[in-house]
């Protein structure tokens, strides 16, 4: 076997050790999620809530799918366009994935938040969205399952009454088991290769 032919072996074994080192081995490296995982043994806490899709709507009707739960509210002048916002570049960088998961909005402002008026809102960021309301005594038991607090505040002549509330988004599993809370600053690509794995 000549020299030439010997430097050229080498030079493709080099080249396909470099390949495998790029595109193999970051994948055995296990997946760094951007919020708080969650290992529940027992399912999500339900939610029952009427829907802009019409009727009592629990999260029974999105099984098989990944269900990312936001409780926020339509007069919301910040963080909650922006996480919607946010969701929908998610899953428009998760291509045909996004299929397989729903975005549900739980309002913390029912007095306002009329079934119609969260379809138009919703509607604005991704016409798959979701928007639920129901009574105050309903979500009120529904946000302290999921550990989420809100309280209305007096806000201005201008704006109306603001309601301060957390902003994390939450994750169900296809098994109907909450898997994932992100934080309120998480990016939409962080958001989609969260969701992709857990797909």
């Amino acid at each position: 076997m000549t020299v030439k032919r010997l430097v050229t072996i080498a030079v493709a074994v080099t080249a396909l050790s470099a390949t495998a080192w790029v595109f193999v081995i970051p994948r055995l490296r296990p997946h760094v999620f951007h919020g708080v995982v969650m290992q529940s043994e027992t399912p999500a806490p339900a939610i029952e809530l009427e829907a802009t899709t019409g009727g009592l709507v629990g999260l029974d009707s999105f099984a098989g799918k990944l269900v990312v739960v936001y409780f926020g509210y339509t007069h919301c002048p910040d963080i909650c366009p922006a996480t919607l916002a946010s969701l929908n570049k998610a899953l428009d960088l998760m291509g045909d994935g996004a299929d397989d998961v729903q975005v549900v909005m739980v309002t913390v402002d029912p007095e306002r938040d009329t079934v119609e008026y969260l379809a138009d809102y919703m509607a604005y960021f991704d016409d798959s969205f979701i928007g639920m309301t129901g009574s105050m005594e309903d979500i009120s038991r529904i946000a302290t399952a999921y550990g989420v607090y809100f309280a209305a505040d007096e806000g201005d002549a201008e704006s109306g009454y603001t309601i301060a509330h957390n902003a994390s988004v939450m994750v169900i599993g296809r098994d109907g088991h909450l898997r994932l809370i992100l934080p309120p600053d998480v990016t939409a690509d962080e958001i989609a290769a969260d969701l992709r794995y857990l797909q």
